[in-house]
């Protein structure tokens, strides 16, 4: 274990340097929304959900002020900062979370501004010191639990699911475990199979957890905002390659108020021909798809999950039932995963009656994965696979 926290260390070592993903929509001034709205009386959903309006007027949080840059990496430090400066029953733990400012610098400057009594190094033993989160949880604190990789957790599942998870359900709805899992999820580049799963279906098939899966950097803060205040266990995961990511965000966004409900979807782009359904990182290869998919005259819904449980099934049931047409894109496993889940909640509700094909699953290769960069790439979902499921739904060559 500490071979892999020290080749884990020098993976960070690489630039933080960031380059914009997604540009965020223009302001719009509040005569302008309104004569907009006037005229599309609601759902032009992707122009408006980028601003999430609420009302015909300016809402009370919005600016003019412009949009700035802001990386996963910063959001997620800025959510910690301000959630524990909020509520100083809040504290960080994990490994090299304090001196070193964190393995990927989540944690930097926070031992700094907190000390050592909240925010807590610990030694290489997840089973240890998850036990001691739910532990702290159970007696009325709000540990955020910090792992090197969702792959260490598998260390410890045993104390989040035995212990974290299901003890409101046993005491009878008497004894709440506010208690934040989060660290990197999935595949990053190079670091082979054993530290390469994607666990969010793996959570999301245990009562009493909320997992949630952001992809930007508003997702990120808000939602890790939201799970920190959140009673329940939160699962919280990241993305290892998204953290330098860059992504501009309004002025609200930055503010300490900035919470996003867990459980509620994002439509990233607005479309009529076919509905990309995702969460994470493969939100951007969607967007990329759907980029590629407008130049041949395809018009592809992109919608960003954010949670998977709860899942906003109404969501992609609003949208198939404009689009007529369904892909589902994770990194996951084909087999049993969000995908196949997905299918499913299509089949159950009224939205089965609205399809004009097959939905398609777009998943990470039945297959642990592999070291080598050529082989890891054919493992995972890629713009172009995307592409032609998308087409494969509306019965075009592909």
């Amino acid at each position: 274990m500490a071979s892999i926290a020290a080749a884990k260390r020098l993976l960070v070592k690489r630039s933080f340097s960031s380059s914009p993903i997604a540009p965020a929509a223009k302001s719009v001034n509040s005569g302008a929304s309104r004569m907009m709205l006037r005229k599309n009386p609601i759902p032009i959903v992707g122009q408006r959900a980028a601003m999430r309006m609420v009302d015909l007027g300016a809402r009370s949080a919005s600016t003019s002020g412009g949009t700035t840059p802001l990386t996963v990496r910063d959001a997620l430090n800025q959510a910690m900062a301000e959630e524990m400066e909020r509520d100083e029953t809040v504290f960080l733990m994990g490994e090299e979370v304090a001196q070193y400012n964190g393995a990927y610098k989540i944690s930097r400057g926070l031992l700094d501004k907190f000390g050592d009594k909240r925010v807590v190094d610990t030694p290489i033993t997840e089973a240890g010191f998850t036990g001691l989160c739910v532990g702290a949880a159970l007696a009325g604190l709000k540990p955020i639990c910090e792992f090197m990789t969702f792959n260490f957790a598998m260390q410890a599942i045993d104390q989040i699911i035995n212990s974290g998870a299901k003890t409101f359900y046993m005491s009878g709805g008497t004894q709440p475990c506010n208690v934040t899992f989060r660290g990197p999820n999935g595949a990053a580049a190079g670091v082979a199979a054993q530290h390469s799963q994607d666990y969010s279906a793996w959570y999301g098939s245990i009562p009493g957890l909320k997992v949630v899966s952001p992809y930007s950097a508003e997702d990120a803060k808000g939602l890790l905002k939201a799970s920190i205040r959140d009673p329940n266990v939160t699962i919280f995961l990241e993305n290892e390659i998204m953290y330098g990511e860059s992504f501009d965000v309004s002025e609200e966004v930055l503010s300490p108020d900035f919470v996003i409900p867990i459980g509620k979807a994002k439509i990233e782009r607005a479309g009529t021909d076919v509905t990309l359904v995702s969460h994470s990182r493969n939100v951007e290869f969607c967007l990329q798809a759907a980029e590629s998919l407008a130049k041949e005259n395809i018009s592809a819904e992109v919608i960003n999950l954010r949670s998977i449980k709860p899942m906003d099934v109404p969501a992609i049931v609003k949208s198939v039932k404009k689009t007529n047409r369904l892909v589902s894109v994770d990194s996951g496993y084909p087999a049993f995963g969000f995908g196949s889940e997905i299918c499913a909640q299509i089949m159950e509700t009224e939205a089965f009656d609205y399809l004009d094909a097959p939905v398609e699953r777009v998943t990470g290769a039945e297959v642990p994965t592999p070291y080598a960069a050529e082989l890891e790439t054919f493992a995972f979902p890629v713009p172009e696979v995307i592409i032609k499921a998308a087409k494969k739904t509306l019965y075009l060559p592909y």
